[in-house]
């Protein structure tokens, strides 16, 4: 093989592996999530030995060991001194688990876009459906919490984040919201430099009559639907007025930190509940969600957030400044 051949391959290798973004901005390929490795996140997070990952339980506690073993894989760190933020509901131990990527801007890496999802869900119920009392919760939110590991995922393959991230899948969301405002709370009181947070809820079912796939809540609050929707090249995100009337955006972990940093803090959602039958139902299982829908969005949402936590300037904001 003469010299100029072997030059030739060497650069169509490097162009094989790499790729430039509209930021100008070197990311590893190949680093899209497929169908089976979301279903087998929810599969382990919704299976019946998990028990529904009602707070303070011993399934609860397996699915945080299963995010804690995936984020250290995915070369995510701790945010605290270990994955665990913990704290006490009456008599039950509860945690939150935040991991974290340093930006690697000298200067953006100061600021923090959050991305967060409940990890919890109800336990049992007290009464069975064809003899099932567990509410395994798969798409409320063991699909919230698979698509902020994929997205995890991808930020600690490609550490190209210029702005530092964090990771965050809440407890106690069921027990009214508890986890997140503990963590919000913690934050704002070590004067956390809070970008935006974007909270994923109930991501497993695609709506078969809209224009978008997913919705915001409280969606004219700010202008996040339009700046991600710029950056998506199209209608990625969209207003639900189910979720409006409602008002879903009080009802998720955004809005602690909507209410502590009073900053643009939303969930993104592919559920309002006139496309899945099963809120807080035994039939909540993983075999009822799109798991070609999940890859989809997140596949979408990857570069979408990349540009959101690299852009220049803050362009997210809340629409009465």
């Amino acid at each position: 093989m003469n010299t100029f051949i072997r030059n030739l391959l060497s650069v169509l290798g490097v162009l094989i592996v790499f790729n430039c973004n509209s930021q100008g901005q070197i990311s590893i390929d190949n680093h899209e999530m497929s169908a089976n490795e979301i279903k087998s996140m929810v599969g382990f997070l919704a299976a019946d030995n998990v028990e529904g990952r009602d707070t303070g339980s011993h399934g609860i506690e397996q699915a945080a060991l299963y995010i804690e073993k995936k984020l250290l894989s995915y070369d995510v760190t701790p945010y605290f001194s270990t994955y665990r933020d913990s704290f006490k509901i009456n008599d039950l131990e509860a945690y939150n688990i935040v991991g974290y990527l340093e930006g690697i801007d000298s200067i953006l890496k100061k600021e923090v876009v959050l991305i967060g999802a409940h990890y919890d869900h109800i336990g049992f119920r007290a009464r069975p459906v064809t003899n099932d009392t567990i509410a395994n919760g798969a798409n409320d939110n063991a699909s919230g919490t698979a698509t902020v590991l994929a997205m995890a995922k991808y930020f600690g393959a490609t550490k190209n984040n210029k702005r530092s991230i964090i990771f965050a899948l809440f407890t106690a969301e069921e027990l009214g919201l508890r986890g997140s405002r503990h963590l919000a709370e913690r934050l704002s009181t070590e004067k956390l430099n809070l970008y935006t947070m974007i909270n994923f809820e109930m991501m497993g079912v695609p709506f078969l009559d809209r224009d978008y796939q997913v919705f915001a809540t409280g969606h004219d609050l700010s202008n996040m639907a339009e700046v991600l929707n710029k950056y998506a090249g199209n209608k990625l995100v969209g207003k639900s007025e189910e979720a409006a009337k409602f008002n879903l955006f009080k009802r998720s972990d955004n809005y602690a930190f909507y209410e502590q940093f009073n900053i643009a803090a939303q969930t993104i959602s592919s559920c309002d509940l006139t496309n899945f039958d099963f809120y807080h139902h035994v039939d909540d299982e993983s075999d009822k969600l799109d798991y070609e829908h999940m890859a989809s969005v997140v596949n979408k949402f990857l570069p979408t957030l990349e540009r959101v936590i690299n852009s220049e300037v803050q362009e997210i904001k809340m629409n009465n400044e």
